[in-house]
């Protein structure tokens, strides 16, 4: 295997409700390997941030790490990463994980039919159950203990739309996670239809904690293709 230090880095972008922490369990196997990890919290998730926001939280991170870098944006996260990676100079790939890779002029509440608000304000509370609709094949004790992380979510950044879609310019790979109790398989195939490639991950929203190993392996194999 090549050097890790000659690898891409990899950025690691949450979904609504969540934040860096749902990545420590993936991060842990990435960088036993040797990948050069990073994770970044978006401020939409506890605070009255948008799209634009979030986006510029991600670009701020993307310029702290040196050489190319494979961005991988989970679920509402790819929204601010289509965004932020228009503007960036150093993303070789994003990895859409059961995420929403819209299309400049979408937003997330409009691609699913639902009404936008001209001025919305105040939080999105965290969905009743969330265990089942996120964390439905992880070991139950990891899962309640992820739960209780989870935190409001601004409710503009469901409504902001995409100015940019930064995968027009740079590749992107599609991660469809088969029984997506969150973000139906039907939903995710729409979006992976917009993607250079497509992989399939059996299982519920959240591999990460569920299946870090091989959500792991995955991400190496698509990055390191990325490389070549």
């Amino acid at each position: 295997m090549t050097d890790g230090d000659s690898r891409p880095a990899l950025l690691l972008v949450h979904g609504a409700w969540h934040g860096a922490w749902c990545w420590e369990k993936l991060t842990s196997v990435l960088e036993a390997d040797g990948w050069r990890t990073r994770a970044v919290d978006l401020p939409s998730a506890g605070e009255q941030a948008g799209v634009q926001d979030d986006a510029q939280a991600v670009l701020r991170e993307l310029e702290t790490i040196d050489g190319p870098v494979v961005v991988v944006a989970h679920s509402y996260g790819g929204i601010p990463v289509s965004q932020a990676v228009a503007e960036a100079g150093n993303v070789s790939r994003i990895v859409y994980l059961a995420a929403y890779q819209l299309e400049a002029g979408e937003s997330l509440l409009g691609f699913h039919g639902a009404p936008v608000s001209p001025e919305p304000g105040g939080f999105v509370a965290v969905p009743d159950n969330p265990v089942a609709l996120f964390y439905g094949d992880a070991l139950p004790s990891e899962a309640d203990e992820a739960a209780k992380r989870l935190v409001p979510q601004s409710a503009r950044s469901f409504n902001d739309t995409l100015t940019a879609a930064g995968w027009h310019t740079v590749p992107s790979t599609y991660v469809l996670c088969e029984d997506d109790q969150a973000l139906p398989a039907q939903s995710q195939q729409i979006m992976a239809a917009r993607s250079g490639a497509v992989h399939r991950i059996e299982g519920s929203h959240s591999p990460f904690l569920s299946k870090p190993a091989e959500l792991a392996a995955l991400l190496a194999s698509i990055t390191l293709q990325s490389d070549s």
